[in-house]
């Protein structure tokens, strides 16, 4: 997979991503998946200190001890569990962020991360304080780069004021094309990148049974569904293809829970690269645009 470049490090990352968020929990059988994802070329893994209470963090460092140099690690701060466990609260402020990294690189069995991203985010945030925390990291070492993530096109715009992350994780599929009207336009003129989640739209438009989505009737996504279909394309690579042809967008974050769902990952990406932006157009176009009702 050929690597795309972050502006704002020197360092590039995968095209592909593999989103630890559907492991398993058991370290045998997830050490089959990354294993598999990073012998394919996808050594890129985003993870989260939210995800199973950590221990999604602990599978993932353990599976890549050995090659921790190998691969890119990406994970997120700012939900702070509960000491009684039974949920979690937001927490964006500085002193959090510096005291729940050195939990993070523990469970992760590192001394540093590559991208550390603060996981969501509102206007009310201690945005100053928050971006110092992570330059604080980045001056230590912890942290090579870091980034945020938000579907919000105000909270976009003011961090981008403020300063320059190198990733912003946000949702887009052609069931949610919210970000082309503004989002990917102000992303796209930075040096920042988007990490896409969501790209295969929960499964929707391969082979889930249709529901609703956002404000599309289960007819409608099954009516999107049909109208990839028809294209003769796999529809997987479609979904790859029409994310990452948009110039904003640096890597898509794809979960996987079985090795064989990173074994046919990996042959769509090699079918959308024969997929040309041109039809990617001609199909979208027939895909009716939202839009951001808020936060705008």
């Amino acid at each position: 997979m050929e690597k795309r470049k972050l502006p704002v490090v020197d360092f590039e990352i995968n095209p592909i991503a593999l989103g630890c968020m559907s492991l398993q929990g058991n370290l045998k059988e997830d050490q089959k998946i990354i294993d598999a994802a990073v012998a394919g070329g996808i050594d890129f893994l985003d993870t989260a200190d939210l995800y199973q209470k950590g221990l999604n963090e602990e599978i993932v460092g353990a599976a890549i001890h050995d090659k921790r140099k190998d691969v890119i690690l990406a994970t997120k701060v700012g939900n702070q569990w509960r000491k009684d466990g039974s949920g979690w609260d937001w927490n964006p402020s500085k002193s959090y962020i510096l005291k729940a990294v050195e939990s993070s690189l523990k469970r992760l069995q590192t001394d540093y991360i590559d991208i550390y991203q603060l996981h969501g985010g509102t206007l009310d945030d201690p945005w100053q304080e928050a971006l110092e925390a992570f330059e604080i990291l980045k001056t230590q070492g912890k942290i090579r780069a870091f980034g945020i993530s938000s579907i919000r096109p105000n909270v976009i715009r003011k961090v981008l004021e403020l300063s320059s992350p190198a990733t912003i994780m946000m949702q887009y599929s052609p069931l949610d094309r919210r970000p082309e009207e503004m989002a990917f336009p102000m992303i796209a003129e930075s040096d920042t990148r988007v990490l896409v989640r969501g790209a295969y739209a929960k499964g929707l438009l391969i082979n889930k049974s249709a529901e609703e989505f956002l404000e599309y009737s289960a007819s409608k996504v099954k009516e999107i569904r049909e109208l990839i279909s028809d294209s003769g394309l796999l529809p997987e690579a479609f979904l790859l293809r029409f994310g990452l042809m948009q110039p904003a967008v640096g890597s898509l974050v794809i979960g996987a829970s079985k090795e064989k769902q990173v074994e046919k990952l990996i042959f769509a990406y090699q079918q959308q690269e024969m997929i040309s932006d041109g039809l990617i157009r001609e199909i979208s176009a027939k895909i009716p645009l939202n839009r951001y009702a808020q936060h705008r």
